[in-house]
């Protein structure tokens, strides 16, 4: 076995790094561990980090070891109980259950997990990592423009917080090296011209003195020149570089009717949670939009639409009337990306869904990038379903899925948005 030692000087953030490099090197294992880990937290547990386990077979590092054949020489330690040919009785403890956190077969053979935490933003994002609002533009860029702070240089005023301590002595050094450059070559030529003075006969006590002086005054010129000076001081410099931006607003549309039992409204809480957050982690200029409906719709604020018990019938449609007449009044489709996600049970006046089919079709669907519908029932659908199938033959930007447990909404969630390739 052969070791080979890594003795570069260790980075300010070496650990940092590494930590990066290893979630990079095994993110596919990360995230099923992830995907599996999120279904069980509640609701509202998005503030922290997560514990995970990958199989510690898929950590194993390339090694370095000796190939076979060829003619070695080995020298083994000897032993007091063996020679040549004896066979060794098997352990009787060895077939037993162990203490270890391994999990066993009844082959005998298991596999060990290596686990470690996660923070907060490594969970996020990895959580949401390939996923992206679907068919967004850039709209009105001159308009919308977000400034961004860079770094741009050195400047020489500033505040004190900005100074560079570094670029600031490396300036004193070579000003006091450039001032002091002429005199320091005549105090090295004095200083020679008073030591071969001294050697000669007679002494010349006159010259030696002048010298003396000379010196004396050259080290006090040169000691005189400050160690820093204002002259020398430099900042940090920032500047705000202009970057155009999109602005989108996300419609949350959810049925709170009375068909909507609690197990329901939480999974689809959990969906809107997921959504909340991955709009506020990966895009700037998004505007969230909550509107609850059960026979009426209303628009509400966040606190509200989690948390409300206000409960009733169901008339779909509703939601769809007053999403429309929001668009009109504040959001230009010309100006805005316009984006939604509708969850429900499915359950729905019959006479409600073909008005909701229409409103669709002829409203919304001609002016948003994306409309997403989730149907969180394990019954059979009904009519409110075949409606959206209707639709999602027709329009590119409309797409249905169904929730049944609550494994399916990472699933569904990351199926709905899904970054699109160039292909696609």
């Amino acid at each position: 076995m052969s070791y080979f030692i890594d003795r570069r000087l260790n980075g300010k953030n070496k650990s940092a790094v590494n930590r990066q490099r290893f979630l990079r090197r095994y993110k596919s294992q990360i995230k099923k561990s992830i995907a599996d880990a999120i279904n069980k937290r509640s609701v509202t547990d998005t503030s922290s980090g997560e514990s995970v386990s990958i199989p510690v077979d898929d950590i194993r590092e390339p090694s370095f070891h000796q190939g076979g054949g060829g003619e070695r020489t080995r020298v083994h330690p000897g032993n007091d109980q063996f020679i040549t040919h004896d066979r060794i009785e098997r352990n009787p403890g060895g077939g037993g259950s162990g203490s270890g956190q391994g999990e066993a077969s009844q082959q005998g053979e298991g596999e060990d997990s290596f686990s470690f935490s996660i923070s907060k933003d490594e969970y996020l994002d990895l959580l949401f990592d390939d996923l992206a609002l679907p068919n967004l533009q850039k709209n009105n860029q001159n308009r919308l423009t977000e400034y961004k702070v860079h770094r741009a240089g050195y400047s020489a005023n500033g505040v004190p917080s900005n100074i560079s301590v570094v670029r600031s002595l490396q300036n004193s050094l070579a000003r006091r090296t450039a001032m002091t450059a002429g005199k320091r070559r005549l105090l090295a030529e004095c200083e020679l011209a008073l030591a071969e003075l001294r050697c000669q006969e007679p002494a010349q006590l006159l010259e030696e003195e002048r010298l003396e002086r000379e010196i004396a005054e050259l080290k006090a010129s040169i000691a005189r020149v400050p160690f820093i000076d204002t002259f020398d001081l430099r900042y940090k410099n920032f500047e705000k570089r202009a970057e155009p931006s999109s602005q989108a607003v996300m419609f949350c549309l959810m049925d709170v009717s009375g068909s909507m039992d609690q197990p329901t409204k939480d999974m689809a809480k959990r969906f809107y949670i997921l959504l909340y957050l991955f709009l506020s982690r990966s895009y700037k200029n998004v505007e969230v939009v909550y509107i609850r409906h059960h026979t009426q719709a209303k628009e509400v604020d966040e606190h509200e639409f989690f948390y409300s018990q206000e409960t009733g019938g169901t008339i779909v449609s509703s939601a769809l009337k007053l999403m429309n007449e929001v668009i009109r009044e504040r959001y230009d489709s010309q100006q805005w990306n316009i984006y939604a996600a509708q969850a429900s049970d499915g359950d729905n006046w019959a006479d409600d869904s073909p008005l909701c089919h229409e409103l669709l079709a002829a409203e919304l669907l001609p002016v948003v990038r994306y409309y997403s519908y989730i149907e969180i029932t394990r019954r059979a659908h009904q009519t409110l379903w075949r409606e959206y199938e209707q639709l999602q033959h027709r329009f590119e930007n409309f797409a249905i899925q169904q929730i049944r447990e609550p494994e399916d909404i990472y699933p569904v969630f990351r199926e709905l948005f899904q970054r699109q390739t160039a292909g696609n």
